[in-house]
């Protein structure tokens, strides 16, 4: 057939313009047609029924292939799979006056070569379809791996593996065994195309095989699970008549309540509020229709327990001795003033009152200053149960607002758990590390902690698990960070903020003396003897072996001496001994080598040389800063000692403020462009930033450029800005204790800190001179001599 046809419908490579045989095609839906085997196809489509009869007519083959999607009504070429079948019609039925059965043997595998016409009726020129040669030793692998797979479906389903077997062992060759094989195991009319267009006998076999190993693997969970659902159900129905006989044997002999009675004396007795009594009744009743091993009754018994195991109105009471109060909190902790007077403020203001919201404090402070211990001594001082929650490291909101019962192992929230074995309504409840909750696809728990730590709102706190409103307006909640700097807003908002800054060193030695000395003693089994560690020595322990704002590591090392120190007695086996000394040379034996330096002032009065003062997480520190100035250069600003943004940037900002300031403190301004400046910070291993260096930079470089040196007894800190006004800084108390630790005797500090002095430890502000500065002039009329 000459005709060519061209349409919207066929791409130009897929159109054919030569003289080859054609064929014309049945485009069938549903149905793959493997050579080798007889088929019977219903033909209703006329494009289908008119190929169908032009090939009758003419005596030739058919070429038959399916669609790519079943629902397509009139598939376009794009919409017809390559690889099919040619076919032999063997007999023709007109079944009604639309559709036609067509009995057909499959012959051969084809490809269309290419579309010949769409219209009236599909005609296509075919290619031989490219076979590859299967391996002979794999070949025979593969089919005795499938026998040996057909012998294990046999098991499961014996019906159908019959006649496949006995054939696929009977047959000279394996084309009819996988015609049969597709219609046996493929229900999909995609997979038995994927197995049509596989281009070998090896693959074809092989991808039987595999669709078998998986039919047996189905098979054999389908069975386990009937076998497990009859057991289940033989189980049940058991159950269910031996209950049904001990129902009516205990009330044939008068004996005991039931479960579900007994649930209900709980309710009734319980106090509870009305709507939880009304919820619990109600999950008892729906309790009482379900099998008692069903996993709903389970569910429902733990969820009814709960309930009735929280505290709904049994309250602990107060301590209200003021002056009891006061010597608990004095006999645990030294120091800590503005929280033990929070303390009695609130139990003041309860007795007063009657009102029994609790405030919401917050601690803020380093690790080891006493933050989660000064909680439990609230806990005492107030005769108040102790609940503690760590939130270091929680993600989830299901930990505060607990899951929803629709989950299979859901648990209430711990704000719950943690009421239910306080076992009163008015517990100190510990929130630990709250800065360190953290966020993800679970959910926000600091969101959830809103609600939890509004007084305004806590009265009907919601947990997920327990579905009513639960009242924490009666606990006294407590918060621990160590920075309020993660801590939302929204939640940081609805605390009253405590700061605990660290220890003086004298705080930290009388620490050291009435508590961990103590308590390391009777720890390590020596309270029977008298074991002595003077003021110095331990002054020694506290600078030279630690450097910290608490005095965890205080502690750590004074429990090395203690443990030492029982060595030597239990060596010894003198019983008589009832005394130990400890000398500042014992510490070298005891704790090994000093592991810090004491801080101290400079040896002399030097140019470009000024001690500022630094702010750290275990406290305040000195920091010398030194500038020099480099002959020969272009006026370059160097800057060294692994120093921050913001550190560099107050250099720049000193240096502008020197260079405006010159003429008034006699500098040349050629200075400022024949020398290179040189700005170092010592200790260039540790990183160094923050705001409050400026002035001591400035200082450090009018040292240097103006020649006049810096006294050694001056310590500062302070930000400036290009104006020369001194900015206010934060970190004040540890900053002075640093300097007065160091020997220096006068510190500057901002105007604006002015209010801050009053929160000085006594030391401090006994002992040195605090000099106020509005300006840079303020600073170096006191520091450059």
């Amino acid at each position: 057939m000459d005709e060519k046809y061209t349409g919207d419908n066929l791409t130009k490579g897929e159109m054919y313009f030569g003289s080859r045989e054609t064929y014309q095609m049945v485009v069938l839906r549903g149905v793959v047609v493997f050579p080798g085997q007889t088929y019977t196809v219903d033909v209703g489509r006329d494009k289908s029924l008119q190929a169908l009869n032009r090939a009758m007519e003419t005596n030739k083959s058919l070429f038959v292939v399916t669609q790519k999607n079943r629902s397509a009504v009139n598939p376009a070429p794009k919409d017809i799979y390559r690889v099919g079948t040619l076919v032999k019609i063997k007999q023709i039925i007109r079944t009604s006056a639309e559709y036609v059965r067509a009995v057909v043997e499959g012959v051969e595998r084809m490809e269309i070569d290419g579309f010949v016409s769409i219209l009236p009726f599909y005609e296509v020129s075919l290619k031989k379809f490219a076979e590859e040669e299967s391996d002979p030793l794999m070949l025979k692998a593969v089919r005795r791996n499938l026998f040996e797979q057909l012998d294990e479906y046999r098991k499961f389903d014996s019906k159908s593996v019959v006649d496949l077997q006995t054939m696929s062992t009977a047959l000279p060759d394996d084309e009819k065994f996988i015609a049969v094989s597709s219609t046996v195991f493929f229900s999909d009319y995609k997979d038995r195309q994927e197995l049509l267009s596989q281009n070998s006998v090896y693959k074809q076999l092989e991808f039987i095989y595999k669709k078998v190993v998986e039919e047996c693997e189905l098979k054999a969970v389908e069975k386990r699970i009937a076998t497990k659902v009859r057991m289940n159900i033989d189980k049940n129905q058991r159950e269910y008549y031996v209950r049904e006989q001990i129902k009516v044997l205990r009330d044939e002999l008068g004996e005991g309540e039931s479960e579900f009675d007994e649930y209900k004396k709980r309710i009734e007795e319980k106090d509870l509020p009305s709507y939880a009594k009304e919820k619990l009744l109600k999950e008892l009743s729906r309790m009482e229709k379900m099998s008692v091993t069903s996993p709903e009754a389970s569910v429902s018994r733990t969820y009814i327990d709960l309930v009735l195991s929280l505290p709904w109105n049994e309250c602990s009471k107060d301590n209200r001795n003021l002056k009891k109060a006061e010597k608990i909190l004095d006999e645990d902790h030294y120091g800590l003033e503005k929280i033990k007077q929070r303390i009695v403020e609130y139990l003041a203001v309860h007795t007063l009152t009657e009102n029994l919201k609790a405030p919401i404090l917050c601690f803020v402070g380093p690790p080891g200053v006493g933050k989660t211990s000064i909680v439990a001594s609230i806990a005492r001082a107030t005769d108040r149960k102790l609940v503690t929650m760590s939130l270091g490291g929680v993600r989830d909101e299901a930990e505060i607002r607990g899951h929803r019962r629709t989950y299979v192992g859901a648990l209430p929230g711990r704000i719950i758990s943690g009421m239910k074995n306080a076992q009163a309504v008015n517990p100190v409840f510990l929130l630990d590390e709250i800065d360190k909750m953290t966020s993800d696809f679970r959910g926000d728990p600091s969101s959830a902690m809103l609600e939890v730590l509004d007084p305004n709102q806590n009265f009907k706190f919601s947990d997920n698990y327990l579905d009513m409103p639960y009242d924490l307006s009666k606990v006294m909640f407590v918060t621990t960070a160590n920075t309020v700097d993660t801590i939302p807003t929204p939640l940081l908002d609805r605390m009253e903020i405590l700061e605990l800054s660290g220890y003086t060193y004298e705080e930290k030695l009388q620490i050291a003396k009435k508590y961990l000395l103590p308590k390391q003693i009777e720890a390590n089994g020596l309270s029977g003897l008298k074991v002595t560690v003077p003021d110095e020595v331990m002054s020694e322990i506290i600078s030279r072996y630690t450097r910290e704002s608490g005095v965890r590591n205080l502690e750590r090392e004074i429990a090395s001496v203690v443990r030492k120190l029982a060595v030597k007695y239990v060596n010894r086996g003198d019983k008589e001994i009832k005394s130990f000394k400890v000398t500042k040379k014992d510490l070298a034996e005891y704790l090994g080598a000093p592991k810090y330096k004491n801080d101290s002032m400079n040896t002399d009065d030097e140019v470009g040389l000024a001690t500022g003062l630094a702010w750290t997480s275990v406290g305040g520190t000195t920091l010398n800063i030194e500038v020099s100035l480099i002959s020969g250069g272009k006026g370059e600003i160097k800057l060294t000692g692994s120093l921050g943004d913001v550190m560099k940037e107050s250099c720049h900002a000193a240096l502008t403020v020197i260079r405006s300031r010159a003429e008034q403190y006699g500098i040349e301004q050629d200075k400022f462009t024949k020398y290179d400046l040189h700005i170092h910070v010592p200790e260039g291993a540790t990183p160094k930033d923050g705001p409050s260096a400026g002035i001591t930079i400035a200082t450090a470089i009018m040292s240097a450029m103006s020649g006049r040196k810096v006294s050694k007894n001056v310590a500062m800190t302070g930000e400036i800005t290009l104006r020369g006004k001194v900015l206010p800084i934060g970190g004040l108390k540890e900053k002075s204790l640093a300097a007065f630790r160091s020997g220096v005797r006068t510190i500057i500090i901002p105007r604006d800190n002015e209010k801050d002095v009053a929160d000085l430890p006594s030391e401090v502000k006994d002992n040195m001179t605090l000099v106020y500065a509005d300006t840079i002039d303020d600073v170096f009329g006191v520091a450059l001599i």
